[in-house]
């Protein structure tokens, strides 16, 4: 049995006839009539009776109309608990992000959503290959996630929007000759010893890239993930290393140069399941996010005009 069936038989008892409940209810008697055979079938007993050209209900089913009284009831404080949930301001909303990302909107997002009227960020870093952060969405309300410009879109399961479109520079140690020069070139770095990422992050594409324009195979001497601790071995003369624009701190002895004729660039997207936007705090924290960066992008632009 289902709800609407038990709604059915409800409304048999009130109105008395078949018809009067198809009338009620907007549908055809011989809908209503299908649905009490489906209802039927689960009942041992008869739950409804000839009397005369109308159909109606026998003591059994009676004692069930009764019963389906206190279903609705229930169904209908279900019904409320879930919009009052999903409309509540507040909660936790869970929020997982790759290692410089979570230094750039982690902070913000804290700040700009303090206060018990405001959801409760549950912040967790999750630094994976690409093809991995969409089965993230399992476990948190939100995701962000990085990929290329170049790279396949993520799967329809999840929902996706850019917060950043974010260059990527390269990184020298200060005293680097190279440093002097106000944009680099393929050539000007591909015979240059290389700090990049492990297999499966996005990065490494575009070291393939500068190699494959200046027709060299790259000198990857290191594989580190972490920027701050790829800054650290740059300005220790490690080698150079592809670096975010925006959303790394600035490191003294290092500087940022940007790179020409090879397209680098990586999104910064928010990944999450479709569902999870039905709650009012997921969709608070999502404009926060969308909010930080902006603000992000905007110190980028007002330091260059």
């Amino acid at each position: 049995m289902d709800e609407r069936q038990l709604r059915i038989l409800r409304e048999l008892g009130d109105l008395g006839s078949v018809s009067a409940v198809a009338e009620a209810l907007h549908v055809t008697p011989s809908a209503i009539s299908q649905q009490l055979r489906l209802l039927q079938r689960s009942i041992p007993v008869p739950l409804t009776e000839r009397a005369g050209r109308r159909v109606v209900l026998t003591d059994a089913g009676h004692a069930l109309a009764s019963a389906a009284v206190e279903v609705e009831s229930a169904m209908a404080r279900a019904r409320h608990a879930v919009t009052d949930f999903a409309e509540r301001p507040g909660g936790v909303v869970s929020v997982a992000a790759f290692h410089s990302a979570a230094s750039a909107f982690f902070p913000p997002l804290l700040r700009g959503l303090a206060g018990p009227e405001h959801p409760r960020p549950a912040l967790a870093d999750e630094d994976v290959a690409q093809d991995r952060f969409p089965a993230l969405t399992r476990d948190y309300d939100l995701v962000l996630a990085h990929r290329l410009d170049h790279a396949p879109p993520w799967p329809r399961t999840v929902t996706s929007a850019t917060l950043l479109r974010e260059p990527l520079d390269v990184a020298l140690p200060a005293g680097h000759p190279l440093a002097a020069k106000p944009l680099l070139s393929p050539r000007d770095v591909a015979d240059q010893p290389w700090i990049t990422v492990h297999d499966g992050f996005p990065l490494m594409a575009t070291i393939e890239a500068i190699a494959a324009f200046a027709d060299r195979r790259p000198d990857i001497v290191h594989r580190i993930n972490e920027f701050t601790v790829v800054a650290e071995v740059v300005a220790a003369g490690g080698g150079l290393a592809l670096m975010p624009r925006w959303t790394t701190r600035a490191h003294p002895g290092v500087v940022l140069r940007p790179l020409g004729d090879v397209h680098a660039r990586r999104h910064i997207d928010v990944l999450h399941r479709p569902e999870r936007t039905a709650r009012k705090a997921v969709r608070t924290v999502l404009a926060e996010l969308h909010a930080i960066a902006a603000r992000i992008q905007g110190r980028d632009t007002s330091a260059t005009t």
